[in-house]
């Protein structure tokens, strides 16, 4: 099973098949509308205006499992982008990314792309003592640690990087620059 052969629920409940994606470099997201790094919104809107035209997808998933950071409907998520961030990709709708009803978007992901560290920096050492009062042996498994995990597609479906919400967007738009 491959990256083209998975879907993802929209907001509207109905199907998106990653297959429509095929060709395109895509960058997946779990997102929150009241978290530390809800900002990155804009910094993801960017991107997507940057590189849209040239063959960018951004895939927002809203997930509730970090804090409860994501408590709105997936119509209030969507608004909320919208009006907060102008944001012009649309936003799936809610789901898990980690344990037993993770999505199998995120399941796979995962699993090409396990966790390689939250980087350096006051936020890498901020999220790193978190994740082991969390769980001690966090850097032993693959799942999402926090909100704004980026994983980056190529355009040939292969899943090329993972960034953590504490890596600096520069980092992924020069990943998705290289790819455009």
């Amino acid at each position: 099973m491959g990256f083209y052969d998975l879907s993802v629920t929209k907001r509207d409940g109905s199907e998106l098949s990653l297959k429509d994606y095929e060709g395109k470099v895509v960058v997946v997201v779990n997102t929150a509308t009241g978290c530390g790094f809800t900002p990155q919104y804009k910094d993801l809107e960017n991107l997507y205006e940057k590189y849209h035209e040239k063959g960018l997808e951004i895939i927002d998933v809203p997930c509730n499992q970090f804090a409860n950071q994501t408590p709105g409907t997936d119509d209030e998520v969507h608004e909320f982008c919208t009006l907060k961030y102008n944001t012009q990709f649309d936003q799936m709708k809610k789901a898990d990314v980690n344990g037993e009803n993770a999505i199998s978007l995120f399941q796979y992901l995962k699993n090409e792309k396990g966790f390689e560290g939250f980087g350096k920096g006051a936020s890498a050492l901020a999220m790193s003592a978190m994740m082991k009062k969390i769980d001690k042996n966090y850097k032993e498994n693959p799942d999402i640690k926090w909100n704004f995990t980026k994983f980056v597609v190529d355009r040939s479906g292969n899943v090329v990087a993972r960034f953590e919400p504490t890596i600096n967007m520069k980092e992924l738009e020069k990943c998705v620059a290289e790819l455009i």
